[in-house]
């Protein structure tokens, strides 16, 4: 008879993406300590990383003693700077530059759930997308990441909502599921007055004036532009183009023939993974606030807002 894999207990040399949740200094030390331990125990691995609340890096400080220098203290401010599919470029940049062979290091990562990730139920959706969608980026790679939750920040709802991003909770769900439940969340509509722009192909020189008039400066005028021109070259041929919002919350809905069927898109780091013209929805989703893709039975929408 066959057995099949058990998905909480990962093979050696695939992604190991766990969680910890903790409601006290105590239980954050209970947790991140024997993970810190592993990973110094772990052979042909760099010092582990613990990206992590200033507070909570002090209580490591502490607790480790001279040990502190093996270990690499990261304020989770510095790492978690913007969007979090700028935060799966953070981590592969990272992994690239720093990790063993085969990616081998250990992670300790707590999200900033007090700032960005956590300000509105929106926010939040892209943050357990990008856990839920890390078990497949980084599935080939033997990165051991154990992700720190913070009831006192992060509250429960959200701790429900990331314990099925990860494999070792017992209620881990398929990571395409689960980006399909969060896009099946209708977006607002396109107001009355939005701006159509026809062609198969929006001008950049009309979204640059476009955005400049609603109050970007020229050079986010310039980002703006390239994220939508790069995302329509990904697309193929539109049907059209939609424009609305005023600085920074400038929106540009792109409507597409054919539908994009990959829950990955733009979020699969190439090579360098800093953004560069070329790149279509990974330059997009880089350098805006949001990339929503709704497909349907007749094509896809894709709505970038730049701020």
């Amino acid at each position: 008879m066959t057995t099949r894999p058990d998905p909480s207990t990962p093979p050696q040399d695939c992604f190991d993406h766990r969680m910890a949740v903790f409601r006290s200094d105590d239980e954050f030390l209970a947790a991140a300590l024997p993970f810190l331990t592993e990973a110094l125990a772990a052979p042909d691995e760099p010092p582990p990383v613990a990206i992590a609340a200033p507070g909570n890096l002090d209580l490591l400080r502490d607790a480790l003693g001279d040990g502190v220098k093996d270990v690499v203290l990261v304020p989770h401010t510095e790492w978690y700077t913007g969007s979090a599919a700028n935060a799966i470029a953070r981590s592969a940049g990272h992994l690239a530059a720093n990790a063993g062979p085969g990616g081998r290091i250990h992670l300790l990562m707590e999200p900033v759930w007090g700032g960005r990730a956590g300000r509105s139920p929106r926010e939040t959706a892209e943050w357990i997308r990008y856990e839920a969608l890390a078990n497949l980026l980084f599935a080939p790679l033997a990165t051991t990441a154990l992700c720190a939750y913070d009831t006192r920040v992060a509250g429960h709802a959200i701790v429900a909502a990331a314990r099925r991003a990860h494999p070792d909770t017992g209620v881990y769900v398929d990571p395409v599921r689960l980006a399909a439940e969060l896009d099946a969340v209708p977006l607002p509509s396109p107001p009355v007055d939005a701006e159509y722009l026809s062609g198969p192909v929006p001008a950049a020189d009309a979204l640059r004036t476009w955005a400049t008039v609603q109050g970007l400066s020229a050079a986010d005028g310039e980002l703006f532009a390239t994220a939508v021109t790069e995302a329509a070259a990904t697309l193929g041929p539109l049907e059209g183009a939609l424009l609305w919002g005023e600085a920074p919350a400038c929106v540009c809905e792109l409507r597409a023939e054919r539908r994009v069927d990959d829950p990955l898109a733009g979020f699969v780091p190439p090579p360098r993974v800093e953004p560069e013209p070329g790149q279509g929805l990974w330059f997009a989703r880089q350098v805006c606030a949001y990339v929503d893709v709704r497909d349907d039975r007749e094509g896809a929408s894709v709505r970038l807002q730049y701020g």
